[in-house]
């Protein structure tokens, strides 16, 4: 049961084989016992999941169930879900109970899809390793000395275990895709705007986008089917005609245009990734596929643009915790200003102060014109290199990582190297692209491989077809950790 997809699992419900009640209970019990040894969960309300999975068995005996109605999603926890802790990862909300929901919650709660709880994740998305939260380190399922990848590794991790049917997550520079790949599975981050970031605690507002985990490219389409809609509440929702991700899942790949951007097959990329990714290309072009070389060669700035404009966004949006409305609260100060200070000093982790700083540095006066008006000028460059790369070709593959997992506290003290971590990922983000990587492999010592695949805006459907069909050629997304298989 734990390996069906989602649509084998809405089968299994529709046909009384399972009710949701006992597939909840089947995740719950495997959380029990395998989340103390990865701690891919932050938060677990048991009473709320089984009354939802109550609900949704007499919506289905009713006859109202949706492709979700039933099923257990585990949600990143940087989503508010009305009367859950929400905590982002960090000190500075460990103890907030959310008032309301998260469009993305809503649009589960409205397909009456079961939250099975709140995954772990670095500290307000900050992070590639899924090392910075303050709930402590999320462990690969795979080797659990290797990081899962971040920020959303809480979800990856769980997921890979088969912790849950499917995890949301959120994409500000490759969090979901990273760690999709290091884990061994499929994340989607869709095109900027088509899923609302309302009630989806902010980081980089202009790079956030709200996103899906889960073991095949049908199941990523499925979900994306319940999560996408336009939200009048935030400003950067796209209001567009409702469209069925799934249904170009089965059409062949005949005459598909692959381009390979020299930039991510260059130096520092190891070997051991590069030969899985190029072994899945060579499966491409037995599919049918049509492969080209071509160049993004503003792509090697994405790693310096990204780290001026998201801690310049990150410095205004992590204002509003300042201890005074909600959040922590320093217990000793001497007055208000030393409120502010003691509170965000203790209730931040190192990360978050440290991208803060830099923001702040960058929007001060004087340094503005210099580095965060530059940064949008090349951001601009970025995005027109990928525009002009889709004249040439209808998706665009490469490596999601430029190495495998690799093992917890290798980076900690080197930020650069955890940066560069990211730099196959950044620039779909800074040009609001849709991206998303399945995995196609394993490196050294049996770490899976990611393969990335990035459309152009509006594209999923197509690049859930491009791997969707690897999928039918191949059985990578299938494989499951020797640690957690079986229990």
């Amino acid at each position: 049961m734990i390996n069906a997809s989602l649509k084998q699992l809405s089968a299994q419900l529709a046909g009384k084989k399972i009710s949701s009640v006992e597939l909840t209970q089947l995740y719950l019990d495997r959380i029990a016992a395998l989340n103390p040894g990865l701690n891919a969960y932050i938060t677990l309300n048991p009473d709320m999941s089984l009354a939802q999975a109550r609900a949704a068995d007499e919506r289905i005996a009713q006859g109202r169930a949706q492709a979700l109605t039933g099923i257990p999603v585990a949600q990143k926890d940087i989503f508010c879900a009305k009367g859950w802790r929400t905590t982002c990862g960090s000190k500075m909300l460990a103890n907030f109970i959310s008032p309301y929901d998260a469009h993305v919650i809503e649009q589960f709660n409205r397909a009456g899809a079961v939250n099975l709880g709140k995954t772990n994740m670095d500290e307000f998305a900050m992070g590639s390793s899924n090392e910075t939260s303050y709930f402590g380190v999320v462990k690969n399922p795979w080797n659990r000395n290797a990081v899962p990848g971040g920020s959303s590794g809480g979800s990856a991790a769980a997921v890979a275990a088969r912790l849950c049917a499917a995890a949301t997550g959120t994409d500000t520079g490759g969090s979901i895709r990273q760690p999709a790949a290091l884990c061994g599975i499929s994340g989607l981050k869709p095109t900027y705007g088509v899923c609302s970031r309302y009630g989806m605690i902010a980081f980089a507002s202009s790079l956030d986008q709200a996103g899906l985990m889960a073991r095949s490219a049908e199941d990523l389409a499925l979900l994306l089917n319940t999560m996408a809609g336009f939200d009048e509440r935030d400003s950067t929702s796209l209001q567009r005609e409702k469209e069925d991700y799934a249904r170009d899942l089965s059409k062949p790949l005949n005459g598909l245009r692959i381009g390979l951007p020299k930039e991510f097959f260059a130096e520092g990329l190891s070997s051991d990734v590069a030969q899985a990714v190029e072994a899945a290309i060579a499966e491409y072009r037995k599919l049918g596929a049509r492969v080209m070389d071509i160049s993004l060669p503003n792509s090697r700035l994405s790693i310096p643009v990204y780290y001026v404009l998201a801690p310049a966004e990150a410095s205004s949006n992590l204002s509003r915790f300042d201890g005074v409305r909600y959040g922590y609260r320093a217990p000793d100060y001497a007055d208000l200003t030393d409120m502010y200070e003691k509170s965000r000093a203790q209730g931040f982790g190192e990360e978050v102060k440290r991208r803060i700083m830099i923001g702040t540095y960058v929007l001060s006066h004087g340094y503005y014109d210099a580095y965060y008006l530059k940064a949008q000028k090349i951001r601009r460059l970025i995005a027109q290199d990928f525009a002009a790369a889709f004249t040439q070709c209808d998706v665009i593959m490469g490596p999601t990582s430029p190495t495998t997992a690799f093992n917890l506290g290798e980076k900690g003290d080197d930020p650069v190297q955890m940066y560069l971590s990211d730099i196959y990922t950044i620039a779909v983000n800074l040009a609001g692209l849709p991206g998303m990587s399945i995995s196609c492999g394993f490196g050294t010592n049996n770490m899976p491989v990611g393969l990335q695949i990035i459309g152009n805006y509006f594209a999923e459907a197509r690049m859930l077809n491009a791997a969707h069909q690897y999928q039918l050629a191949t059985d990578w997304h299938q494989k499951m950790p020797a640690e957690v298989n079986g229990k």
